[in-house]
Order: C-alpha cells, then structure tokens, then sequence
C-alpha cells in the first residue's frame, strides 16, 4: 500500500488560485476573545472560500490577533480564524485577489509556512462578518499535552485512501460530529455519535481497544480534527493510525466521482450547510435555531418554522425561546424587505442559539 507520508508545500500561482485539471477549485497547503468588525461590500460573484489551519507553536498568538483582522479588513475578506498556542484554524472567504494577498502574507511568516488550506468557489459570501478569536484549542478536544507536531498518525492523501478504507482490516472512523455523518460519509465508516468533539476521547476509550484495532483510519471535513485524533490514538497506545490529509473537502477535489467512496454530501461550516462531490452548494439547508441540516421535506413539517424550529429542536425549545427566534427572524426579514442586512445573523447569535439548544436537549433527557 502506497501512503504518502510528507507535509504538503503550499503554493499559490502568481495567476489564479483555480488551476486543476478537472476546472474545480485548487486544494494546497497553504478564553474567547473576539476582535470583529463587518468588512466592506464584496462582489456578489467568483467568492473564494478557504478552509485552512496549521497546527504551530504560537508562543506569541495573542499578539497576532490585531494585525490578522486588520489584514482580512483590508483584503475584504469574512469568516472567522481562530489562534491558539497550538496554531491556526478558520474558514474565510472572499474577493479571489485578497484572499491570495492575505494567504501570501500570513505565510510570509515561517511557521506558516506549510499552511494547509483548500479552496472552493460560490456565488455568494457565505460569511456576514470579519473575526479573530483567541482560543485555548484551535479545535477542542478538552484533553491537555494532545501535539500533533509532537506526535501524529500517518497522512495518507486523497489518492491512496480508497485502497486503505477498502481494506477490511482496516477500522474507519468517522471523527466528526453526529449531524455531519447524517447527511454523507464514506462507505462502511463508523458513526462515533457525538455530538462535539470533545466527546471523542470517550467513544475511544469505551469502545476501541489497541490490541484489537491494529489498524485505524479516520477522516474529517477539512483534515484537522481526524490529525488531531490521530495524536491522541497514539498516545493511547494504537500504532498503525491514519488520517486522510485535507479531509473531506481534498478528497472530493482530487478524487473522480465514479471512483469515489463517498457517500451523499459533506457539511461545512458556513451559510452554503453543504456541498456536492464537485464542491458546489449541495441540497440542504440549515435551521437557524438549532444550526443542524434540514431537507426539504422537513421544512414540510408542522415542526418547521423558520428561523425558530425544526423536527429535530422544536420539542427540545422553551416557549420562551422559541418566542425570541421569532421576533428575531422578524426582524431578519424586516431588514431584507429593506435591502438591509441584519446583524442577528452573525455567528455570535448562532452560537447563542446553539447554546441555548443544547441545553434545553439535555435538560429534556434528564430523568424524572
């Protein structure tokens, strides 16, 4: 079995971030505090999106935060990056010139300089607002001296991973969350049913056993959540562990449909919910209460009301709740009517939604 071990150089061409064969977009490598600002108005077409992160001692990242904003500003670029002692995380988006810019000079610094990135294209910003956040984690596992740089499974690339998977001997996880799974994974992969992937360490430790797992293969949406379990696997005592590098988002750039072992769509993390095997917006939505995917035949449930619940979060919603959605959507299409856009949609609100949502799911589970 061919495994292509090595760290992937990014570089970005003098011309067009899009060059493969194919004509899809090129996939290189390349305490909260929040500093946000709304950046200026962006062409509404040929949006680049980038998912990018590098796992680097940071010793200094909280001083990195101000000069990271104000070069996203200044690129018109949305989205949100994460920086942590442990690196950098993030997907942003925007004008395909500034995102070349920005990405030339975050790597202008050295220990970007092997920076994973993956790139696709959409009509629309799929981002509402410009953020830098510091984190403890760049991707929260909960568990301390988890590092990759110190100690990683075995990259495989997108090419070798179907002969790896189709391996019978070989135990494929899939490492994110619940919701993700539901709508597309790859064939045979196993659903750890997590909700968050700090839950990760605890699907591991109740359910995998070093010396009848010999060999692991896990995967994630853009590779930095199956790297990092990988790190964790190994210091639980499991040798042959593999992680799919670049994730997802790299396999269905570089791998054929009619060879491709996966199955349905991949959800991401941005107002696209999801994408196709050629990278494109895929058929879901989302529902704003609970963030979770939705079909369309569950926006035809007495359940669904827009901007306030869906069949998975309505039973889980206070009235109060439910009553604050709603004034918020209100407001949300008052601003459309208007040509305006409405501040309530950005992330922080989502966040609070989510919050709210997953305390009122675990308030409902409690026994009597």
């Amino acid at each position: 079995m061919s495994l292509v071990c090595d760290t992937l150089r990014a570089s970005i061409e003098a011309s067009d971030l899009r060059s493969d064969k194919r004509g899809n977009p090129m996939n290189n490598k390349a305490p909260s505090n929040d500093v946000g600002s709304t950046a200026a108005s962006m062409p509404p077409t040929d949006i680049a999106v980038c998912a990018l992160y590098k796992f680097t001692t940071l010793e200094d990242y909280e001083s990195l935060k101000a000069p990271t904003l104000e070069r996203l500003l200044a690129e018109q670029l949305r989205g949100t990056l994460l920086l942590a002692r442990e690196g950098i995380n993030g997907t942003i988006s925007g004008p395909e010139r500034g995102l070349k810019r920005f990405l030339e000079w975050l790597q202008s610094d050295p220990r970007f300089a092997n920076l994973d990135y993956k790139l696709s294209w959409h009509s629309k910003a799929p981002f509402h607002r410009t953020k830098v956040k510091l984190k403890r984690e760049i991707v929260t596992m909960g568990v301390d001296d988890i590092d990759p740089n110190q100690v990683v499974g075995t990259y495989v690339e997108a090419e070798d991973w179907n002969e790896l998977i189709a391996d019978p001997e070989t135990f494929v996880i899939d490492t994110r969350n619940d919701y993700e799974y539901g709508i597309g994974s790859f064939k045979e992969a196993v659903n750890p049913n997590t909700e968050t992937f700090r839950e990760f360490p605890q699907y591991v430790e109740e359910n995998l056993d070093p010396s009848k797992h010999k060999r692991v293969a896990m995967f994630c949406t853009g590779g930095i959540r199956c790297e990092k379990a990988s790190a964790y696997m190994k210091k639980q005592g499991f040798e042959d562990v593999f992680h799919l590098k670049g994730g997802i988002l790299r396999y269905l750039e570089t791998v054929n449909e009619n060879e491709s072992l996966w199955q349905g769509e991949c959800f991401v993390f941005d107002d696209r919910v999801a994408v196709n095997h050629q990278l494109e917006k895929g058929t879901y939505d989302q529902c704003h209460a609970c963030r979770y995917p939705i079909t369309e035949t569950d926006k035809q449930s007495s359940h669904f009301i827009a901007g306030v619940s869906c069949p998975r979060c309505f039973d889980q919603l206070s009235a109060e709740q439910k009553a604050r959605f709603a004034e918020r959507e209100k407001q949300i299409q008052l601003a459309k009517a208007r040509g305006e856009q409405h501040i309530g949609t950005d992330s922080r609100i989502a966040a609070q939604r989510n919050r709210e949502t997953k305390l009122a799911r675990k308030q409902s589970n409690k026994p009597d």
